[in-house]
């Protein structure tokens, strides 16, 4: 029998339902936060921190261990979002791990705000790295890991980053080097929604297969929905438990607007505006999708 490979990878079991149902709540508060912070500024990047709210709750309230009283403990996991434009998600995700107050969401891109659209180390309890300049958040997160295991630390680095990052040399680049290392210590997830400021990134610059490409490279990859909370949890699981000396990937397939349905049959995702009259719909829908995750997981 052979090992378990990227396409081969076990199928995810069952998870408890108490914590199926902690993780389903924290993800639908995440969404819920994110609609609260576009809703200020009646546009922005809310496609993706739509779709990237499950990962994030598995990670801040499953994965991760992190300290909201002490966010430069030094024995903490550091999250480093290479993406900064899914800073409302990352903001998000922050509250519900108690880093950041609730009422604070409001203040998000205004003046003197500790919440700027793209997120900020400088400014922000929580934020690891000033997100941006797409294409060097791996690099950043060789950087930190390398520091790590040279204090003999076990903490991981973990750095989430765009499909669209997947077209820069910089990111192979550093994709190399950490398995040179053997940066074991290291994990990227890479959010495969499919969609760049120009149109689909497999029509910008196909990198399928993306977990062959990172095999090839010396990683261990797996791949799975970004919706499937159980598989989430297993593959985040078993990637950072393996004893394999090598940096772990795991891509995750994700759509654009998830839990509001007509934001996810909108033509253009990438950057959305939002009409005044659609924001109480918009919350309505995401109710009703969460409600209907609840009654699917108690069936």
């Amino acid at each position: 029998m052979t090992a378990p490979t990227a396409s081969t990878a076990p199928t995810p079991s069952r998870l408890d339902p108490e914590r199926l149902r902690r993780l389903r709540e924290a993800a639908f508060r995440i969404r819920q936060y994110s609609l609260v912070q576009a809703e200020v500024q009646g546009q922005g990047y809310i496609g993706q921190a739509l779709d990237i709210a499950d990962v994030l709750a598995v990670l801040f309230t499953d994965q991760l261990r992190l300290d909201p009283q002490d966010p430069e403990a030094e024995g903490r996991d550091r999250f480093q979002l290479s993406i900064g434009h899914y800073a409302l998600a990352l903001y998000a995700a922050l509250v519900e791990a108690k880093f950041l107050p609730e009422e604070e969401l409001r203040t998000y891109a205004a003046d003197g705000s500790r919440l700027p659209m793209s997120s900020m180390r400088t400014y922000t309890p929580g934020v690891e790295i000033s997100g941006g300049s797409l294409g060097h958040g791996l690099g950043i997160a060789n950087g930190v890991a390398m520091g790590l295991k040279r204090k003999g630390s076990d903490r991981v680095v973990c750095n989430l980053l765009s499909d669209g990052e997947l077209g820069e040399g910089s990111t192979w680049e550093a994709a190399a080097v950490a398995a040179h290392h053997g940066l074991d210590n290291l994990l990227a997830i890479v959010d495969f929604n499919d969609q760049q400021a120009d149109g689909k990134s497999t029509h910008m610059l196909s990198m399928e297969p993306v977990t062959d490409k990172f095999e090839a490279f010396g990683w261990l990859a797996r791949r799975c929905s970004g919706h499937d909370l159980p598989a989430l949890v297993q593959h985040l699981t078993e990637l950072r438990e393996s004893e394999e000396p090598r940096p772990r990937v795991l891509v995750v397939d994700t759509t654009l607007g998830k839990g509001v349905d007509f934001l996810e049959a909108r033509e253009k995702l990438h950057f959305m505006r939002v009409a005044e009259e659609e924001w109480a719909e918009a919350h309505r829908t995401l109710e009703q999708s969460h409600r209907a995750l609840l009654e699917e997981d108690a069936r």
